[in-house]
């Protein structure tokens, strides 16, 4: 690899070749790791071209990088002449429209960062995931990422008006509009949410906002069931209801919360939080009151509601700070993330935690369901000790069986995160006849096959030799 060209492209400071900085850059969230063979930081669109340009005609391998949270793989380098290109450096809000309903910024300008600049206009990008204090608008557009107000605002995708794409061979092309509905050929933007890489650099993108609603009301509510709780959800979105968020947290996750971040929540099997917003408060009231006459009729209690944001912050502690909760429920036990956010029907949600919990006990791991259950995603962590080969055979075991079980009752194996390394094997299972078609989309528009190799559909067969395991087993 020739960094004299690189380096004359991006600046000296801009190219990475030390082990130390490659070893960081060569994992994300999940349970991978790789070790690139360089890290390149371009600051503008006219770098990455050239950065592209360079990289294709020496068939080297290049997987775009935003904030590294990512749970799946995504970010992680299968071939140790990879260029990981550092996008974080592109991070300018380049334009805010309150008066369209826009803005359009580079794609390393992080989610939270872009929310409190939309905030004095009144605006806000809604379909933030629950890392959006680090995750960047690159990452999300490549996985069509959302969060915990999909219930009611939706994903990525939703949201994307159009961007600049830089592919394979460093072109740079011009995608969607800046308008609210389009009907001028293939809309080529939305092919690439959700693409996780494979197919284009974005370097900018063109987002639709909404108002902030006014007034935000918040519930919690306990179920001595699962399945009544469950059935609650379901009943909701079908009532007509229209919940902001819409979560669920099972009694493992009750007790992890309980026991490392002493929230004292109430030890039942489920609880059930439901939200509503809007500009009128009586609006949002009906909606509440609509939502607690079902949690009731399913046999639910409403334990506490407000509108206050430090009380709801409050109420809502417990989820926000799960994950953090999991990682330390139990001394030399890691929390992975594996089979992590499926998407089942709403009446299966209730099963779906159930066989989570029946899998777990089977393989002896420690399994949670919690998740954005109004928009139908369910969330599990594996609980296990790493350091044991066994472990992870048990893991796998577990994993294989839980995504049977989704295709099963008519789900999906990733509703939130992507596939990327992780997810790729039952997601091949089961969507085999899409394969060849996303082979030759993929071809169309990177016939080197340089961008994020090995991914998706490229994926190995068994994620857990795809690559090294950033564990050490015993």
């Amino acid at each position: 690899m020739d960094l004299s060209s690189l380096r004359g492209i991006v600046g000296e400071d801009n190219v990475r070749d030390n082990v130390a900085e490659l070893y960081v850059y060569g994992a994300d969230a999940s349970v991978h790791q790789g070790l690139p063979g360089l890290v390149v930081k371009p600051h503008s669109i006219e770098q990455v071209s050239q950065i592209m340009a360079y990289a294709n005609s020496q068939k080297i391998p290049v997987i775009a990088r935003g904030a590294g949270s990512g749970m799946s793989g995504h970010a992680v380098p299968m071939d140790t002449k990879s260029i990981i290109l550092d996008m974080k450096a592109m991070n300018r809000i380049l334009e805010i429209k309150p008066d369209d309903m826009y803005c359009r910024v580079e794609a390393g300008v992080v989610d939270d960062d872009l929310n409190r600049a939309l905030k004095p206009y009144g605006i806000t990008y809604p379909p933030s995931p629950a890392s959006s204090r680090i995750a960047t608008i690159g990452g999300e557009i490549a996985n069509n990422a959302s969060g915990l107000r999909s219930v009611k605002y939706g994903a990525t995708r939703e949201y994307v008006l159009g961007m600049r794409l830089v592919l394979a061979n460093g072109d740079i092309i011009k995608l969607g509009a800046k308008t609210r509905v389009e009907a001028a050929g293939y809309q080529i933007h939305r092919l690439i949410v959700g693409s996780e890489g494979t197919l284009g650099i974005v370097v900018e993108a063109t987002l639709k906002c909404v108002p902030i609603p006014k007034y935000r009301c918040l519930s919690v509510a306990t179920f001595d069931q699962l399945e009544k709780a469950g059935d609650t959800i379901g009943a909701i979105i079908a009532s007509g209801a229209e919940p902001s968020m819409l979560e669920l947290m099972d009694d493992i996750a009750i007790k992890a919360v309980n026991k490392t971040l002493n929230m004292d929540l109430p030890e039942v099997e489920a609880l059930i939080f439901f939200e509503a917003d809007g500009k009128v408060k009586e609006a949002v009231d009906h909606e509440i009151n609509s939502m607690r006459l079902i949690v009731e009729q399913h046999g639910g209690t409403v334990t506490a509601t407000s509108y206050d944001l430090k009380e709801r912050t409050k109420i809502f502690g417990g989820r926000k700070k799960l994950f953090a909760a999991l990682s330390r429920y139990k001394d030399g036990w890691a929390c992975t993330s594996l089979a992590d956010d499926m998407a089942v029907p709403y009446t299966q949600m209730a099963a779906t935690a159930r066989k989570i919990h029946q899998i777990a006990d089977k393989y002896g791991l420690i399994m949670t369901a919690y998740g954005h259950c109004g928009s139908g995603v369910m969330h599990t962590k594996i609980l296990m000790d790493p350091s044991k080969k066994e472990s992870w055979d048990a893991a796998k075991k577990a994993v294989d069986e839980i995504y049977d079980f989704v295709d099963e009752v008519g789900g999906i194996t990733s509703g939130e995160h992507g596939i990327a390394l992780s997810k790729a094997p039952s997601w091949k299972k089961t969507h085999g006849d899409m394969l060849p078609v996303m082979t030759k989309i993929k071809f169309a528009l990177d016939p080197n096959n340089i961008l994020n190799p090995g991914k998706l559909q490229d994926a190995p067969d068994d994620w857990l030799t795809a690559t090294k395991i950033r564990y050490q087993m015993l």
